[in-house]
């Protein structure tokens, strides 16, 4: 008799998006859904409730709730950050939880999945990707995906109608379970 212990990779996934029922979380969803038999995913939708970055508290007293935060990302397999780009960056919330993690290694080595999914995008996807090099995490142009147009690719149920884009996540999430792997 055989037993295979199929331990699913856990899967840390932050919200960048600032509104409920956004894109983003739609897109979120999306992902847990098709990957539900490779990972097992948390996913942070409340980058409001952390307090704004405060470089005096963060390495040797952050508050409790940044302690959390990153020993999420710690406990974690590999994280996804799906993203809207707001003013052509990334949202003031997204900056706030990364450079909590500035005084930590918590990201170093640790794989990584980018997604901006926005009007536009591409310098929130582009200083995303600056930002999460300096704290070292691992990820590749194959784990990185930027989807133009998102709201006119998604129906109100939140699936894709959209071929390429489609096609494009499909490639990512098997770009990402390698990575992850």
């Amino acid at each position: 008799m055989f037993i295979i212990n199929l331990m699913l990779k856990q899967i840390f996934i932050i919200n960048g998006s600032a509104s409920s029922n956004s894109s983003n979380e739609k897109l979120i969803r999306l992902f847990v859904q098709q990957t539900k038999n490779i990972f097992s995913c948390t996913v942070f939708n409340e980058l409001k409730s952390l307090p704004h970055f405060n470089p005096e508290l963060s390495a040797d007293n952050p508050p409790a709730i940044i302690q959390s935060f990153r020993q999420s990302i710690a406990n974690a397999d590999a994280v996804l950050i799906c993203t809207p780009e707001y003013v052509f960056s990334i949202p003031s919330g997204l900056k706030n939880c990364l450079e909590w993690c500035v005084a930590t290694m918590v990201f170093t080595d640790k794989p990584l999945g980018i997604i901006t999914a926005s009007a536009h995008g591409q310098k929130g996807h582009a200083e995303l990707q600056l930002i999460m090099q300096t704290l070292s995490a691992r990820f590749t142009e194959a784990t990185t995906l930027l989807i133009q147009g998102i709201k006119g690719k998604m129906n109100e149920k939140g699936m894709l109608t959209d071929k390429t884009t489609v096609e494009n996540l499909n490639s990512f999430i098997k770009a990402f379970t390698n990575l992850v792997q």
